[in-house]
Parts: C-alpha cells; sequence; structure tokens
C-alpha cells in the first residue's frame, strides 16, 4: 500500500527549470517524481485544486526570530518551534535559528536548545548559525561591543565537542578575532565558517578561505566595503568562485543598483543567496522589542535602535523573492534559486533545496500572484491560507 499522492499545478520550478501542467508526486516524506498531468495513475489522491506554481520550500540561513519570538531571549526548545512554526507561514521550510553575540552562559542554554530540537526533528529546524561574539568592534552593527571578543582554545574546544548535536552548524566570524587554523579545526568539525562583521582588508581573506571558510554574511552590511585601490570583503567575495554570500534584500540594508551590481559580477560556482535576517515581529504585530538591554523599534518596514543603526530586518523569505523578482527584475527561476537550490548548496543541506525525485518533499504552492497558498515540509501541510482553504471545500 502506496502514500503517495499529487500536487498539480500549472508550472512546476524543481530548482532547476520550470514544467508546464504537470504534477508533483509525493510519497511520504520524500518526492518521487514530476509528471505531466495526464500521465498520473487513474485513482491517485490530488489536490483538491491546481494552483499556479509549485516551489521548493524556501530555505533561510540567517533567522534571529519570528512568531514575537527571539532566539536571543528565548533560547529553548519551544521558541525554536515558534520561529519555525512563524516562518512557515511565508514558505520557509528550513531555516538555521541564528544566535548573536551574548553572554557565554546563555550561548549553551541556546545550543541545548538545539539539540533537543534536531534530537525532536522540529518541523523546519535545521540547525544553528551562530553569528558572534568572535566579531569586529569596528563592525559591530548591532552586536553589543562589549561582549565581543577573539577566539579562546577553550572557546574552540567547546565547540568542536557540540558539532554535529544539534544539526547543522554554521558559524560568522571575523579575521581580527579567529585565525586561519581555528578555522581549519571549526570545519573540521563540521561548521561552515562566514566571514562577516569585519573590517578585513581583500588581502586577508584568502588565507581564510584557503582555510576553509566558504560563506559570507550579509554581503555589504558590516564588512569592509568595495573601493578603487581596497577591495574589502566584499571585493573579496564577489571575486572568490568559493564563497556563498548571503543578501538581505529588503532595499533598506542593501541598494537595489548595489544588489544587481553585486548579481551581476558575482563569480562562481558560488552564488548570492536570500537571508532575512528576520527578528521576532515576523508574524507578529509586535512594535518593538528587547536585544541585549537595547530597544528596537519597529517603523516603515525596518528595525532600528534608538541612534538609527539597523538591527536585523523585518521581512520574510517570500517578500524576498518578490523584491528580486519584481523591483530587481531578475527572472522569477533566478529569484527562487536563490531562495532554494543556492542556499542548500552553501549549507549542504543535502536533500533539500530541489523537487528533484528522492529529496525531501518541502514545497511550497503560490497562486498567480506569487501569494502563498501553502507551505509542506516532509510531505505535510504544515500551513494553509484561509483561501485555499475555502477553495478546497467549496
Amino acid at each position: 500500500m502506496t502514500s503517495a499522492f499529487a500536487v498539480t499545478a500549472r508550472r512546476i520550478f524543481d530548482g532547476n527549470r520550470m514544467h508546464v501542467d504537470s504534477a508533483l508526486v509525493v510519497d511520504g516524506d520524500t518526492v518521487r517524481a514530476i509528471v505531466s498531468q495526464a500521465d498520473l495513475p487513474a485513482g491517485m489522491p490530488r489536490s483538491a485544486a491546481p494552483v499556479a506554481l509549485i516551489t521548493p520550500g524556501f530555505i533561510d540561513l540567517q533567522v534571529n526570530g519570528g512568531g514575537g519570538a527571539l532566539f536571543n531571549n528565548d533560547p529553548t526548545e519551544a521558541g525554536i518551534r515558534t520561529i519555525c512554526e512563524a516562518h512557515a507561514r511565508f514558505g520557509t521550510t528550513a531555516l538555521m535559528v541564528t544566535f548573536i553575540t551574548d553572554r557565554p552562559k546563555l550561548k549553551r542554554v541556546a545550543i541545548a536548545a538545539g539539540e533537543q530540537a534536531y534530537a525532536h526533528s522540529s518541523a523546519g529546524y535545521l540547525g544553528l548559525h551562530l553569528e558572534g561574539p568572535h566579531l569586529s568592534v569596528a563592525r559591530k552593527g548591532t552586536h553589543d561591543p562589549a561582549l565581543i571578543r577573539p577566539m579562546t582554545e577553550a572557546d574552540l574546544a567547546y565547540l568542536e565537542g557540540v558539532a554535529g548535536g544539534f544539526g547543522l552548524a554554521m558559524i560568522t566570524i571575523a579575521p581580527e578575532s579567529v585565525t586561519p587554523e581555528q578555522v581549519k579545526r571549526l570545519v573540521a568539525a563540521g561548521y561552515r565558517v562566514s566571514l562577516g562583521h569585519t573590517d578585513t582588508p581583500c588581502a586577508d581573506v584568502a588565507p581564510y578561505v584557503e582555510a576553509g571558510a566558504s560563506m559570507v554574511t550579509h554581503l555589504f552590511n558590516a564588512m569592509s566595503q568595495l573601493g578603487n585601490r581596497e577591495p574589502g570583503l566584499v571585493g573579496a567575495a564577489l571575486a572568490s568562485p568559493a564563497l556563498h554570500c548571503g543578501l538581505i534584500a529588503d532595499g533598506f540594508h542593501v541598494d537595489p543598483i548595489s544588489m544587481r551590481v553585486a548579481l551581476a559580477a558575482k563569480q562562481g560556482p558560488a552564488h548570492i543567496f536570500l537571508v532575512t535576517d528576520a527578528m521576532s515581529t515576523i508574524g507578529s504585530d509586535e512594535t518593538s522589542f528587547d536585544l541585549n538591554g537595547r530597544t528596537v523599534y519597529r517603523r516603515d518596514g525596518r528595525l532600528t535602535l534608538a541612534d538609527g543603526t539597523l538591527a536585523g530586518a523585518d521581512i520574510d523569505m517570500l517578500s524576498c523573492i518578490r523584491f528580486v523578482h519584481e523591483r530587481l527584475g531578475f527572472p522569477l527561476d533566478e529569484a527562487l534559486r536563490m531562495a532554494t537550490t543556492y542556499p542548500a548548496e552553501a549549507i549542504g543541506a543535502g536533500r533539500r533545496g530541489t523537487l528533484e525525485p528522492g529529496r525531501r518533499a518541502d514545497f511550497v504552492l503560490l497562486d498567480e500572484d506569487l501569494d502563498l497558498s501553502s507551505t509542506w515540509i516532509g510531505g505535510t501541510c504544515v500551513y494553509e491560507t484561509e483561501t485555499r482553504q475555502d477553495r478546497a471545500t467549496a
């Protein structure tokens, strides 16, 4: 007896190309195939009504919070679950919960929460992104400068010891606070090492790439910039074929012209992928929240400290995709890759990122206006809009 069913759509994007008038066949938690609707076996259960577009579920490698929960303020398994559920409402089916610079004791609590979420296979939880505290005060952004510090042998030994226990592992570091030898050990332990919150010159990036650093955290933000005589980390990231780069596409963190230039300039095979850097406001009506004892204000689509410093982002992944497609003018399939295939490649997310046979059945149903109809994780619908529910029962 099979648990297979089909979801039909006018278009299905499999992560590489579009299929027209096709059906996604799901068996348990796995994609079995994408076939023509005419070739579906008689009697196979199928969705109540065809949708405009099916796409792989979105993958977000930098999520600080959602649904009113900020991970630094609620470093618990319940907090992780709230964050994942909030972002599923916007099409994100896998995310790296991000813990920013904070006290060492709280960091251990956060990692223990990640271990619990991983052990219980919490829907949407991919792993932890440890952003700090081994950064540069000169490019601190919203990170508390009093908590930023160099990586010690004790720090490194602890990270090596917990690696593998909380899912996929990503860590943002600055060359000012971490040595290439330490990066080699982090990579050997299973961490994806990302360069960020750094004022490093371009020439100093190469030893870190050679040591195994493979990512750059929120390109352009909190890093040395591309200049005429000093390319900075921005220039190194765009020129390196080995550095995958996260990008916050909200129109506040990076100017649209700079985004277009970066996307045109990036050398592959590594790509620029979308991140939200979302805070607790996503999926909530919060107007402010606390971060390391400071108030963050939500106004006009931005999150800022009292002095105007950007403090994370107030955007979801579907809105980032729309920005790249509608505002920047990139083809829809490329905008979707930036939220699916490219982040999966960057983090090494195995079975996620495409709808090829054998991959996880993480997918999103969108209508003709790119509004969300439903979100599916492991072949199970975890969120459905009222509009789609009404269609299905009409």
